[in-house]
């Protein structure tokens, strides 16, 4: 036989399928989006379409031309599926619609590790990682070439219609024209679209641009007033504004993705900013996640703290490194949310000595900035005291662990998605499947320690 009568015999028992398959069969069926008019072919079990995503997820298994070729190849695939075999669209489009229930699996999973006492909500590490999108950076274009091209495109749009005209006033062939014309409309369509994007964000950095501005006017008037002398240094000049003013790109094929760099050493790349809260007492579990598109962490850390579900509590603590240093930003995480932070002031290696360093020594070593802000300093010195040190010194195998696990582990290095939206909806599908994924590896643990 090529196949026994029961799949369950190839499956090991402590296999996660059987584990994810408990955890996906506690959602309610309405957290599910199908087809209620009950037309077309017959739909397959919600419950175990999500449980598909999220084992193959779970185990590195991404694309949904891949998730189809599992459900043949794979034994605990194919057990999970009830010997069903979905094609790639059906679950292309169950994934792309579906995020609501990926977002009540996340809290509900959470949930489960609380009852289990896994997880006890306490500490929280955070941090951000650069993840690739789904759109090649090469396909950045700025507002004045944006607009070159369109014109270019009317002008070859314009001269293959009269190509079309002479053809058929002379009897001639024309069939590619068609095809040339609407490839370059089509073309022409996404250079507008971009034109618009670029013209909505220059709007907003316009805006801020100048309240900035006026900003600097008042405090120089203000001076002025106080001392009844010109203040020292050169009047604030007018932004430039408008679009044609900015060297910012757009992408073609992902309007939302942003092109990133991690530090000066690495390359850029087409990206989103994935953040992830994860609890630093020791389950490692992620308890909180968002998207951002911008590549610095400076701004993330009250949305970072309020992703945590407030099912689970409000944590006591979050700890965060030097990138999210942001003096008014901490004043209300711990004034307005309750939340107490530990975060370093400065780069983990500024202050550090390696006394076997293999690096060239720089010719002119930047100095480190020093700290003015009466909060920030003391954050330090509240970071240098015995408590501070062990308190922060959790965060590196904590958050840095689940992060190493998703890219190296799960092999999750590049969105599938496009756009903002979808794209936040699977970093959510990702975090829920390394949860399952170290949730069933915590349990095990517990069963083992647990005396026969």
């Amino acid at each position: 036989m090529l196949l026994p009568p029961d799949l369950r015999d190839w499956v090991a028992e402590d296999d996660m399928v059987h584990f994810v398959l408990e955890a996906v069969d506690r959602l309610p069926l309405s957290s599910f989006k199908f087809n209620q008019r009950g037309t077309g072919d017959r739909q397959f079990p919600p419950h175990m379409m999500f449980a598909l995503l999220v084992y193959c997820y779970a185990n590195g298994i991404f694309s949904s031309r891949k998730i189809e070729r599992a459900t043949h190849r794979d034994i605990a695939v194919r057990y999970l599926c009830a010997n069903n075999h979905p094609d790639h669209d059906t679950i292309c489009k169950f994934r792309r619609e579906n995020f609501v229930a990926v977002s009540k699996a996340f809290v509900d999973v959470l949930e489960l590790a609380t009852s289990l006492k896994v997880l006890k909500l306490g500490k929280i590490s955070l941090d951000g990682t650069h993840i690739k999108a789904n759109a090649s950076i090469d396909q950045n274009v700025t507002y004045e070439r944006a607009c070159e091209i369109r014109e270019q495109l009317k002008l070859d749009v314009q001269e293959l219609m009269e190509k079309a005209e002479r053809a058929d006033e002379n009897d001639e062939d024309a069939q590619k024209l068609p095809k040339e014309i609407a490839r370059r409309e089509k073309l022409a369509a996404k250079m507008d679209r971009a034109i618009d994007e670029l013209k909505e964000r220059a709007k907003k950095r316009d805006e801020k641009a100048r309240a900035d501005f006026e900003k600097k006017l008042a405090e120089r008037d203000r001076k002025e007033k106080e001392t009844g002398k010109k203040p020292a240094g050169a009047a604030p000049k007018p932004p430039k504004t408008g679009p044609e003013n900015s060297n910012e790109q757009v992408n073609l094929s992902d309007p939302d993705a942003r092109i990133m760099r991690k530090n000066k050493r690495s390359g850029f790349t087409q990206s989103f900013n994935a953040q992830a809260a994860v609890d630093a007492d020791g389950s490692q579990l992620i308890v909180g996640n968002h998207l951002s598109q911008s590549p610095s962490d400076s701004g993330e850390l009250e949305e970072g703290v309020s992703s945590v579900p407030e099912q689970l509590g409000k944590p006591e603590a979050v700890l965060s490194d030097a990138g999210y240093v942001n003096a008014d930003m901490i004043e209300r995480v711990e004034k307005e949310l309750g939340v107490e932070v530990f975060c370093s002031v400065h780069r983990e290696d500024a202050h550090s000595e390696r006394h076997y360093d293999y690096r060239p020594k720089k010719q002119s070593e930047r100095p480190v900035r020093k700290v003015k802000d009466p909060r920030l300093l003391a954050m330090q010195a509240k970071l240098q005291t015995e408590e501070g040190k062990a308190i922060y010194g959790v965060r590196n195998h904590t958050v840095e662990t689940a992060f190493g696990i998703i890219k190296s582990v799960m092999g999750f290095r590049g969105f599938m998605l496009r756009g903002l939206e979808k794209v936040a909806g699977e970093w959510e599908l990702v975090c829920l499947s390394y949860n399952l994924k170290r949730l069933h590896r915590l349990i095990a643990q517990q069963s083992e320690e647990q005396p026969a």
